[in-house]
């Protein structure tokens, strides 16, 4: 059922259609090497469908093989959330990840858990250079500015077995129109709330993918060890550490069976896994998939 909004004085950004040429020509295609890129008016989720996509013809998703929407209208965070964005308001894209190494051999699956964090760190990038936003990432799977969280990522495992290299799905939400009262939860943000240089959804898209394909092919050729120097720079695990908003805080960390842990947000392991040193000096490996939720204590989303 819809629900009324409240009415705005803010003025409304354009909402403009993402510009399928652009997206589609070959030159770009090319040389970002996206396998292919299918834009659709209006989905549930894009992770959803790349997810039973690759499930019922694996052979027709590719690495690299990219589904964006104009319109979602059933989102998908960590455990399960969901959220409806105005049309046009986000970028919602999802991509198909093979990882193999540079003989072809498929990657250790324990460097899987990167791969949010690759993400997350090739959109900080893009929302840097091309929208101005001194973007930051907090634990696991966020991107925020000034505080507040802007994009989500979020990484599923496709199906296994069938003889292929195994899929993850990455799906990325990322915030760019939405008013203050369109926004899910006060703790979020947006691109024109916070005076990006750009709103154009077709540049960023173009950005981000194109930045993340460069970032993932230098991350598979080093077989997914996230020491080895990074795309010319250095590596996955010190240029996620340096722009990790979430390190060098207190943390609260709820657990599973209604566990807490509080202490000191100190690193990440090997595995992207965060480590955090309690009151009585003890350190505790949090890895995502155990975490239900990660707060400062102090006031505040990050």
């Amino acid at each position: 059922m819809d629900v009324e909004q409240p009415a705005s004085s803010e003025p409304r950004a354009p909402r403009l259609g993402l510009d399928r040429d652009a997206l589609l020509h070959p030159d770009f295609l090319a040389a970002a090497g996206i396998s292919q890129l299918k834009i659709v008016e209006i989905t549930g989720s894009t992770n959803a469908d790349l997810l039973r996509a690759v499930t019922i013809e694996p052979k027709e998703w590719a690495d690299l093989a990219v589904l964006t929407a104009e319109h979602q209208t059933a989102a998908r965070g960590r455990l399960d959330r969901h959220w409806e964005s105005p049309e046009r308001s986000a970028i919602s894209v999802s991509i198909v990840l093979r990882p193999v190494n540079s003989q072809g051999l498929p990657v250790p699956t324990q460097s899987y858990s990167w791969l949010s964090l690759l993400g997350a760190l090739a959109l900080r990038e893009t929302l840097l250079e091309t929208a101005g936003l001194p973007a930051e990432i907090k634990w696991p799977n966020d991107v925020l500015v000034r505080g507040k969280k802007i994009a989500g990522i979020l990484a599923q495992m496709g199906p296994m077995g069938d003889g292929s290299v195994p899929a993850v799905i990455l799906g990325t939400g990322l915030n760019v129109t939405l008013s203050e009262d369109e926004l899910p939860v006060p703790t979020a943000t947006s691109l024109v709330l916070e005076g990006a240089t750009t709103t154009d959804r077709t540049v960023l898209l173009r950005n981000y993918l194109s930045r993340f394909a460069a970032l993932y092919r230098s991350f598979c050729n080093a077989d997914g060890d996230p020491t080895a120097g990074l795309a010319g720079g250095s590596s996955l695990h010190k240029r996620v550490e340096a722009v990790m908003v979430t390190l060098g805080r207190e943390v609260k960390a709820h657990l599973p069976g209604d566990h807490e842990l509080v202490g000191h947000a100190s690193r990440l392991d090997e595995y992207g896994s965060l480590l955090v040193v309690d009151h009585g000096g003890r350190e505790h490996v949090v890895t995502a998939g155990d975490v239900v939720h990660l707060r400062a204590t102090e006031s505040g989303y990050a």
